[in-house]
């Protein structure tokens, strides 16, 4: 919606409305553990070793995975807005699938770290891995909670003129869960 026809009068939905003050919330929760790593991996030394145990291969792995579950989202809205429930369907399973591999992809990096002993207790470091990556986790599992909802939806077709406007209102969320790996990805696994 342009600012133009805000300025005309044409109301924000309240459910995108409400999808973005949710988000704001989020970008306070994720910003402010974000920053409170960085000042403590800038203040402290002995990060570099214990940041060293990560496996970037894997979370770059996951990173395409992410990104492209992003792009069969924004086909997933596009679908929506031509008016075609079968390819919005096909692609809200697309974007479900990515995610569930995301997670998979994630438990079998949190295997490999627990196996070397690597736990939220061995050191500052690790205690920030697995609270940033795990709450970033469980985000993408709700984004896989509310895409598969909306798949099931668009497969029975039963009121899904009602429900097909939530697509763009996920496809918020999913952005959002995208944007913050990719500030995790560097901070974590890169530097």
């Amino acid at each position: 919606m342009t600012t133009a026809a805000v300025a005309a009068g044409e109301r924000i939905p309240s459910g995108k409305l409400a999808v973005w003050w949710f988000l704001a919330s989020e970008i306070m929760t994720f910003g402010g553990l974000l920053a409170a790593f960085v000042l403590c991996r800038f203040a402290g030394g002995g990060w570099e070793d214990q940041a060293a145990h990560v496996n970037a291969w894997i979370a770059a792995v996951n990173t395409l995975v992410l990104l492209t579950s992003s792009l069969s989202m924004v086909q997933a809205h596009r679908a929506v807005e031509d008016g075609s429930r079968r390819r919005a369907a096909a692609f809200l399973l697309v974007t479900v699938l990515l995610g569930v591999a995301f997670l998979g992809v994630k438990g079998f990096e949190y295997s490999r770290e627990l196996a070397h002993g690597f736990t939220p207790s061995t050191a500052p470091f690790w205690s920030f891995y697995y609270g940033l990556t795990g709450l970033h986790a469980l985000h993408v599992l709700a984004g896989v909670v509310a895409n598969a909802a909306l798949w099931i939806a668009a497969v029975r077709g039963r009121g899904w003129a009602q429900v097909a406007p939530r697509v763009e209102y996920a496809g918020l969320y999913w952005h959002f869960v995208d944007v913050v790996w990719i500030f995790l990805f560097p901070l974590v696994y890169l530097s």
